[in-house]
This record gives C-alpha cells, sequence and structure tokens, in this order.
C-alpha cells in the first residue's frame, strides 16, 4: 500500500511539473538556446566541471523560491543558517556576485531567486584568488535589458525568542549604457542566548571549579546606504563606482552569575553599548581589447570605527566594585588589483597584481584601578604592507584539462603598544605559493579532478590585538599579537558518476590557530581564554547525490571529518559523522515547498569537542502572485528545537564544559515586491578581499 502511494505521489508530481514548465519564464539568453533546460529536468541540477560545481537556476525548481539565501540552501555542499552561507568542509569562503566579492551578507538577500542564472562552487581556487581562500562562490545574475526605472522591495520579519524585522529597497534607473542604483537597508536584529559555563582545574594543589551562566541579548540596529552607477560602451569597455556607508547601533546585556566550587553564586550584570560606521569607496575599469585581452582595475578605500563601553557589576554584593571599560577603534584599508587575461598557447592565461595597505588602531581603556593591575590600558597599532603577484594558465587537451599557477606575496607586518614597536612580533615575510589541477571528463555523467595547492591565512585582526577583556571575576578573554600565518598544503580528489559526487580533502597546517583556556599570572585565579599556534592534519569525504526528480528535487549528502592533533599531551582526534537531506518541491500556481533535515555526531574540531545533534528540521513553503511580481514565503527553523550547541575543550589542564541554547527556532515571514526588477550590475571586484575580511 505504501509503495502504491509513493508511486501516485511521484506521477502526480511528473504530471504538475509538466503543465508548470510550459507556463515558466524563458532562462535569460539573447539566442533562447537555454529552452532545453525547462524540459529536461532528468538532467542533474548540479554538474561537476574540474573542481567546481555548476547548478543552473533557469526553469529549475529553485527559480521562484524567493532570494538568492533561500536557493543556496538548497543546493549541495551549501549551508545557510540566518543569513550566513558556509560551505561543508571549508572555512575561508569569498562569495562573488557578477564578478565582484560580496561587500555585505544583505547582498544575498536582494537578489531575487527568478535573477539567478548560475551558481558556482569552486571547491580548489586558483592563484587568482588571495591565499587565504579555501573556496570561492560564484553567483551570475540575468542580465535584462530593460531601460528606465526598476524597484525591489523586501520585507522580512522573524519571531524566535524576540521580534526581528529587515527592510530592504533597491532602485535602478537605466539609460542608454548608463545604469545608476541606489539601496537602502535597515535590520533590526534582536537574538537571545542563554548557557552555562563550568571549569573544572587543579588549583592550589585541590581541584576548584569556577562556573557562571549566562542570559545574553544582542539587540542591534544596522543599516546599509549604497548609491553607484555603471557605464558600458558596447561589450568591450565599462567602468563603474559606489559608496557604501554602514551604521550600526548595539546593546549588550548579560544577566547571570558566577560562583567558586561550593560558594554561593553571586548575580552578575553585563551591559555594553557599541557604536560603528564603516564607509567603503570602490572603483573599477575593465577593457576588452581585440575581442580576446582584457584588462581590468580595482581600486578600493574603506574606513571603519567602533566605540564600546563595557560595564559588570555586582548589584547584590557589597565591597565588589563596577568594572568598566572602554575601547575605540579606527582602521583604514587602501587597495588597488590589476589584472589581465588572454589566450596563450591553447589556453587562456591570467596575471596581475593585489596590493594593499592596512592600519588599525585600538586604544583600551580599564577604568577599574584593581583590575587595571592585571588587564591594564593598552593602546596598539597594526600596519601592513601587502603586494603580491600572481599567474595562472589552464588548457583543455580533448578529455584532459590543466591547470597550473603561482602566487607570490609579500608582507611587512608593524605591531607597537603604546608607541614602541614590538620587535618580536612585527616581522616581513616573503612566500610563495603554487597550485595546480588536473582534471579527466569519460563522458557527460563521469569525471575526475585532482587538485593540489598551497596557501598562507592571516589571522584577523580582531585575534591579533593585546588587549585583555574582562568576563568575570575569574575569567579574562583576549588576543594574541604573536600569532603567526598559517601555512596550509590542501590535497584534493572530486568525482561525479551519474548524480553522485564525492570529495576527498587531506590537508595539513602548520601555525593555525585554535583556542585554549590556561591559567594567567595574578595575585587571585584567574584564567585566560586565547588562541595560540597549533599544527593540524586532517582529513574530510562527503559523498553528494542530487537529481531532480520531476517536481521534486532532492539533495542528500553524507560526511566524515577527522583530524590529527595532540596538544599538551591530550589527543583531539574524535571524528565528526555528518548528514544533509534538502528537499525542494515546485507546485502548479507559484506554490513551491522545502524541507531540510541534518545531523552530526560528538566530535573534535581543533580544541573543541562539539555536542551530538542526531535531528534537525527546517521547513518553508512560498507563493507567487501578480505575475511572479509578488512572492511571499513562510519559513521555520529548528522546528523540533533539536540542534544541540554545547561544547568541551580540555587544554591547559582546564576542562572547559559549555553548555547553550542558541536562539534559532522560529518562524519568518518574507514579503518581496518587485516592479520591473534587474540586478545591480556593478562588474568591480575588492582590491583586497582577504584584509576587507581580517577588518
Amino acid at each position: 500500500m505504501n509503495a502504491r502511494i509513493h508511486l501516485s505521489v511521484i506521477a502526480i508530481c511528473f504530471v504538475f511539473h509538466s503543465g508548470y514548465a510550459q507556463h515558466s519564464e524563458q532562462p535569460d539568453s539573447l539566442t533562447h538556446e537555454l529552452h532545453e533546460l525547462v524540459v529536461t529536468a532528468r538532467q542533474p541540477a548540479t554538474r561537476l566541471v574540474g573542481s567546481t560545481l555548476v547548478s543552473t537556476i533557469p526553469g529549475s525548481n529553485l527559480a521562484d523560491l524567493g532570494n538568492a539565501l533561500d536557493v543556496l540552501a538548497q543546493l549541495p555542499m551549501i549551508k545557510v543558517e540566518d543569513g550566513a552561507v558556509a560551505v561543508t568542509g571549508k572555512s575561508n569562503v569569498e562569495i562573488y556576485i557578477d564578478g565582484r566579492p560580496m561587500r555585505e551578507g544583505l547582498e544575498l538577500q536582494q537578489i531575487l531567486s527568478s535573477n539567478l542564472k548560475r551558481v558556482e562552487l569552486l571547491m580548489a581556487p586558483g592563484a587568482e584568488y588571495a591565499s587565504t581562500t579555501d573556496a570561492v562562490l560564484r553567483i551570475t545574475t540575468r542580465r535584462n535589458f530593460v531601460h528606465g526605472l526598476s524597484f525591489t522591495e523586501q520585507l522580512s520579519v522573524r519571531r524566535r525568542r524576540r521580534w526581528s524585522a529587515m527592510n530592504d529597497l533597491a532602485l535602478s534607473y537605466r539609460a542608454g549604457g548608463w545604469e545608476f542604483f541606489a539601496n537602502g537597508t535597515i535590520n533590526r536584529d534582536n537574538p537571545l542566548a542563554k548557557g552555562t559555563t563550568t571549569n573544572t582545574l587543579m588549583y592550589d594543589g585541590r581541584e576548584t571549579v569556577v562556573g557562571s551562566s549566562q542570559r545574553n541579548a544582542y539587540p542591534t540596529t544596522a543599516g546599509v546606504v549604497k548609491a553607484g552607477f555603471n557605464y558600458t560602451d558596447g561589450a568591450a569597455q565599462s567602468l563603474g563606482a559606489y559608496y557604501r556607508y554602514n551604521p550600526e547601533r548595539g546593546d549588550f546585556s548579560n544577566t547571570g552569575a558566577e560562583w567558586l566550587d561550593s560558594e554561593p553564586a553571586i548575580t552578575r550584570v553585563i551591559d555594553k553599548t557599541i557604536r560603528a560606521g564603516s564607509h567603503l569607496a570602490s572603483v573599477y575599469y575593465e577593457n576588452i581589447f581585440a575581442g580576446k585581452y582584457t584588462l581590468h582595475f580595482d581600486g578600493d578605500f574603506r574606513s571603519a570605527s567602533s566605540d564600546d563601553a563595557s560595564a559588570t557589576q555586582y548589584p547584590s554584593t557589597a565591597g565588589l566594585a563596577a568594572v568598566r571599560s572602554t575601547s575605540r577603534r579606527r582602521s583604514t584599508l587602501w587597495a588597488g588589483k590589476l589584472y589581465t587575461s588572454f589566450p596563450l598557447a591553447g589556453g587562456e592565461f591570467n596575471a596581475g597584481t593585489q596590493d594593499s595597505y592596512t592600519c588599525s588602531r585600538l586604544d583600551f581603556r580599564m577604568l577599574n584601578d584593581a583590575v587595571a593591575g592585571y588587564i591594564p590600558s593598552t593602546r596598539t597599532d597594526v600596519r601592513q604592507t601587502s603586494a603580491a603577484l600572481f599567474a595562472s594558465w589552464s588548457r583543455a587537451f580533448g578529455q584532459l584539462t590543466l591547470r597550473a599557477g603561482a602566487r607570490y606575496e609579500y608582507a611587512d607586518y608593524d605591531f607597537r603598544v603604546d608607541g614602541v614597536r614590538d620587535t618580536d612580533t612585527s616581522r616581513r615575510d616573503h612566500l610563495l605559493t603554487p597550485d595546480i589541477a588536473l582534471g579527466y571528463s569519460f563522458n557527460d555523467d563521469a569525471s575526475l579532478n585532482l587538485s593540489y595547492r598551497m596557501a598562507t591565512v592571516k589571522p584577523p585582526y580582531a585575534q591579533l590585538t593585546g588587549a585583555l577583556t574582562y568576563t568575570g571575576l575569574h575569567e579574562i578573554e583576549g588576543g594574541n599579537p604573536a600569532l603567526r600565518d598559517e601555512r596550509m598544503h590542501d590535497l584534493q580528489l572530486m568525482g561525479m558518476w551519474r548524480g553522485f559526487m564525492l570529495q576527498c580533502d587531506f590537508t595539513r597546517a602548520t601555525d593555525t590557530y585554535a583556542f585554549v583556556k590556561q591559567l594567567y599570572p595574578a595575585p587571585d585565579l584567574q584564567l585566560l581564554m586565547h588562541p595560540v599556534n597549533i599544527d593540524v592534519s586532517a582529513v574530510s569525504v562527503y559523498l553528494m547525490w542530487s537529481r531532480p526528480v520531476g517536481c521534486w528535487t532532492p539533495e542528500a549528502t553524507v560526511g566524515l571529518y577527522r583530524q590529527w592533533l595532540e596538544l599538551d599531551g591530550v589527543r583531539h582526534n574524535k571524528p565528526i559523522f555528518t548528514y544533509y537531506f534538502d528537499n525542494t518541491v515546485a507546485l502548479p500556481h507559484g506554490w513551491s515547498i522545502t524541507a531540510n533535515i541534518s545531523g552530526q555526531s560528538s566530535g573534535d574540531m581543533h580544541t573543541n569537542r562539539f555536542g551530538a545533534t542526531p535531528f534537525t528540521m527546517d521547513a518553508s513553503l512560498g507563493k507567487t502572485f501578480l505575475n511572479k511580481a509578488l512572492t511571499i514565503r513562510l519559513a521555520a527553523t529548528d522546528i523540533f528545537g533539536t540542534a544541540c550547541n554545547d561544547w568541551t575543550m580540555l587544554t591547559g589542564g582546564i576542562y572547559v564544559d559549555k553548555r547553550q541554547s542558541y536562539d534559532r527556532r522560529g518562524v519568518a515571514l518574507n514579503v518581496i515586491y518587485r516592479f520591473r526588477p534587474r540586478r545591480s550590475a556593478y562588474k568591480g571586484t575588492p582590491a583586497s578581499e582577504a584584509e576587507l575580511h581580517r577588518l
């Protein structure tokens, strides 16, 4: 009986899909060469080209889901949580939209799924990308040749433990070869997290327990104002520029308690205000000579500021004075990128330079005299001059493809404390990083690709600070200005056979960083959480399957991550098993349904052992109206409240047990209205993607 019901449902989906396909929008092409995509739904939605997963969106079941984030969440190896995009098995991911890297996460919400043309996931980026990049997500939107005014209005309301909302208005005006665009976004986010932390260690010859509880609220209001233009002179020459202002205001509060051994818990209240803003100006120019020689230039200037004020109080305990501190951070970035590409020796050659100058200053002031004895006020100044040369060449020899490249990087890192240069931390680095990829295509449904790359991964500036943060009577957090750059070797094998894809990765990282908790030298018991350099080897294996079945597009992934790390005599080698099963159903009359389940076992990643999450589920229901001008989508996340965010850590003889409950379970309503919508066609790329991320 169940088998007959199952076959009937599939048959109905095929009938619905056939009727729906006849009325779906034609894919974007001047020659209509993609018409067959509408009637070949039995072909895989995602295919492997070399080491790149390529997904074509027009004519698929994903075309009318809502925005780009909704589509990415349904693609293999890509996971989306609260607007953040991650790639399974990769830590440093760059996202490019129409050839330029994404500047803020809201850009993906501003792109409609109906305007997506192709999504490419590069699992082995070449030398033209910064060596810090583990994977590249390239998104290409559809070209709409409409003139005049167009706009898109998008409103999102979310209810979890508290309410959050986002509103975005995008305007565009095109006349001739000119396009002028402007965006305005306001986002009010109000998450609430709860948890407890227990630290167990030997102190003064006896077992000691330091514990705390947290109830963290993070209400944040952020805005984005962006305006710019593009000009295209035929197909050969284009230029553009834009300016973006991003103000942000946050008011953090943490109500909880602290305790030491069996002593009564002490009530603790932490309040923190954040006032921040950034300015970004970007320009680009591109010219194609003789139909095959491309010259491209990008220039960026970014200025950012952040002022924080923190107060930790113990209202029910007499004699404990409030601990207050302030910090002021100022940073600037100048960057330029120039490259050229042209045919060479039957293949494609790409070469260029990428240079930047970064300055980041932090002025930290501890306003409590007693605490200032072990957390002093400091002024740190970090300056870095970077220069890179890169070149790569790729060619196809029948069914065999070859890509080879190299990147030379020079960095002059200058670190100063209270105006005095730290000679132990300041340094100059020279590094040559090669990459090579070899692929073979047996037929349209079967291929193999083997790649090797070496990379330098620089730690974020937030981890290079020498300032310490007071988090309790016995706990401190801070950075580490002595962190060295990571050297990473990555060997990757990818294969495809029909609807199955396999990815195997082996990485060897020296001087990567992980967080540890250690005793801090102070008159009384103090625990310090901060990053240190470690060496770690890891292997990951993921097997994927994806193939549209009528109106149903399933995507299944099972995987394993296993590392080899020993620190202070403790091994952190427990493997993590994961699975994902994503489902998209496109029904007639503009209806769509998604249902995604996932889970993972307990295991180690760097120094953390994460708890197991056997089963979680997200789902959504969407509908288009007014000839697809209006889209309404209702989504639910962590429906059964089963997500586990707990972790433990054993470093420096201190066992940390963190139990926490993130604010993820809830519902969201997204409403999109578009009037002659068309994408912003800014074609520039940031001149220094890695430095922008580190800032």
